[in-house]
């Protein structure tokens, strides 16, 4: 299967729209993935300009290296996580640049692996580290923290409203042998959770595993900084476009954009992908956009 079929990158054209790449402008793409974004804006942007490009998974940046490889020195891979960003560009000598993208979605790739926890489709082991070098995974958390811990992870991180019984459920199973794959885990939370209480849209376990992956890659921490310092090397009239995939980083996203004095908000409402985008990438669903241009304060 090619790079390119294993992940369909979100609201490409609306991203591109206004991003508007040209020639000679440096552009930097926070959550490299697969290239998908990175592909087309560094196409547009011939013969002259440049991407930079962050991702901290070594499996997606080895395969972006690969796609993207036919462009050269004009495609600049950070193995570092965006949250670093501002820090790693002006090291690479560059005080300002064109645009910025986040799209802090998971790649098909990340959740197809079948190796690193991510998803609950089948028996993987209970991971979930973006980067393998961080030292504590899902199952640690799962097996170590209290049950006031685990229900706080969920509720706050996952917004789930079964978390009390979750934790609870979790906290007795783990105490005949740990929780170490995702199979189990499911299997805990399909039990903890009153079948009236099930969602209609969504598994019953997602919420769950989203909190516990942003737990472990502590994301939203990682977004706040990014949100905070990204501004400080945008152009005048630069775009700054972040894509979420749940209401905690599109709540995080409005904030940032709505405080930034600098900031004007060319999205008064995220753009979502349209019926035809949804049905031909079903996890386009719920992706939100938000766009705002960098006007600095005279």
């Amino acid at each position: 299967m090619a790079i390119e079929d294993l992940h369909q990158p979100v609201l490409l054209n609306e991203v591109i729209a206004y991003l508007n790449p040209v020639d000679g402008g440096i552009y930097v793409d926070g959550n490299l993935g697969l290239g998908g974004h990175s592909a087309k804006i560094i196409s547009l942007s011939a013969p002259t300009g440049k991407v930079i490009g962050f991702d901290w998974d070594e499996e997606a940046m080895q395969l972006a290296k690969q796609r993207l490889a036919k462009y050269g020195d004009r495609v600049i891979f950070m193995r570092r996580n965006f949250a670093d960003m501002v820090a790693a560009v002006t090291n690479l000598g560059v005080s300002q640049v064109d645009g910025v993208l986040l799209d802090l979605g998971l790649s098909s790739m990340q959740l197809d692996a079948g190796n690193r926890g991510f998803s609950f489709k089948n028996a993987e082991p209970l991971d979930m580290r973006m980067d393998t070098s961080i030292t504590t995974t899902a199952a640690d958390i799962v097996n170590t923290a209290s049950k006031d811990e685990l229900a706080d992870i969920f509720y706050y991180y996952g917004e789930e409203r079964q978390a009390r019984r979750i934790a609870d459920f979790i906290v007795q199973e783990r105490k005949k042998k740990p929780v170490s794959t995702t199979e189990e885990l499911v299997d805990i939370i399909k039990r903890a959770v009153p079948r009236r209480f099930y969602p209609q849209k969504i598994h019953v376990a997602t919420k769950t595993f989203q909190a516990l992956r942003i737990a472990v890659n502590r994301e939203l921490d990682n977004l706040s900084r990014a949100l905070r310092e990204v501004p400080q090397i945008l152009k005048e009239e630069a775009r700054f476009c972040v894509i979420s995939f749940h209401s905690l980083e599109d709540r995080l996203v409005k904030q940032a954009f709505q405080q930034n004095r600098e900031l004007k908000i060319l999205t008064k409402k995220p753009i979502m992908a349209g019926i035809e985008e949804c049905n031909a990438n079903p996890r386009a669903r719920s992706a939100k956009l938000r766009v705002a241009e960098m006007r600095r304060v005279k």
